[in-house]
């Protein structure tokens, strides 16, 4: 990519890497090594993270040659939260912390979104693995009549005793599907949770939302600006946003643009033969 051609136009200011904000955390669902390999090499410019979906690093062959590559690119990962459920239910925490080590992993996530653990005690989990790793906990159930159930202020506390316990960053369940948590089931996003969430004076750039579509994505854009945070979104998609980010898609084409384009008033000559 050249450069200069960036500079012709007028575009969205994005922060360089290492970002703190307008974070882009990828969901690998177990995509062949060669698939993921190209995509980090070819796009990790727009990756601030890789999560290794739910329980999928436990029958992902070949799993130490993704984790060598995003080593070599300097790509933070973490396992997904589900998995940390997994070994909790069981009992397992201290392996489950031995396996991130195993694995150079220097970020975790930490939920409760299927298990039955109250969130004081999922903080005193955060609280714990915040002394050695960078924390990522998540809010949210995935379970929809479960998370409907679960009220805006409740939420908002869940999200500041997080904070407080030593998460970096607090992701807004919606599963890869975009059918829970902040979602309805019908993929619709939950407009007067996500308004109350953005009322409550919460740090921003310490949220995630979870956006696995286009849908979902273009309205955080909109509503936060181009350096919103955004996870679960497909390996694949991580160029498409990036133009998202920077109106150079027609979804937020015109929403960074200041001047007046007079695009109505005639058809330009080079449109008549």
């Amino acid at each position: 990519m050249d450069a200069r051609w960036n500079n012709v136009l007028s575009l969205p200011q994005r922060p360089e890497k290492p970002r703190e904000k307008g974070i882009t955390v990828v969901i690998d669902n177990g995509v062949p090594v060669s698939w993921f390999r190209d995509a980090m090499e070819s796009n990790g410019a727009w990756i601030d993270g890789v999560k290794f979906g739910w329980g999928t690093a436990l029958v992902t062959p070949r799993l130490e040659e993704k984790v060598e590559v995003l080593n070599r690119l300097g790509i933070p990962y973490f396992f997904g939260g589900t998995l940390f459920e997994k070994f909790l239910i069981q009992g397992r925490i201290d392996d489950y912390e031995a396996m991130c080590l195993h694995y150079g992993c220097r970020d975790v996530e930490i939920s409760n979104g299927t298990v039955p653990l109250a969130n004081a005690e999922k903080a005193r989990f955060i609280e714990r693995f915040a002394r050695r790793f960078r924390v990522w906990s998540e809010v949210g159930y995935k379970d929809v009549k479960q998370s409907l159930l679960l009220p805006p202020h409740r939420w908002i506390q869940f999200i500041r005793e997080d904070l407080a316990a030593g998460a970096s960053y607090v992701i807004t369940e919606a599963r890869e599907s975009g059918t829970s948590g902040i979602c309805r089931e019908n993929g619709e996003l939950r407009f007067g949770l996500i308004e109350e969430i953005l009322e409550a004076s919460l740090d921003t750039n310490r949220l995630v939302f979870e956006a696995p579509n286009k849908t979902l994505q273009k309205y955080f854009i909109d509503k936060l600006g181009p350096n919103v945070n955004l996870g679960n979104v497909a390996i694949g998609d991580a160029i498409p946003l990036e133009t998202l980010r920077r109106g150079l898609r027609s979804d937020t084409l015109l929403q960074f643009e200041t001047g007046d384009v007079p695009l109505s008033d005639a058809e330009p000559a080079l449109w008549h033969s």
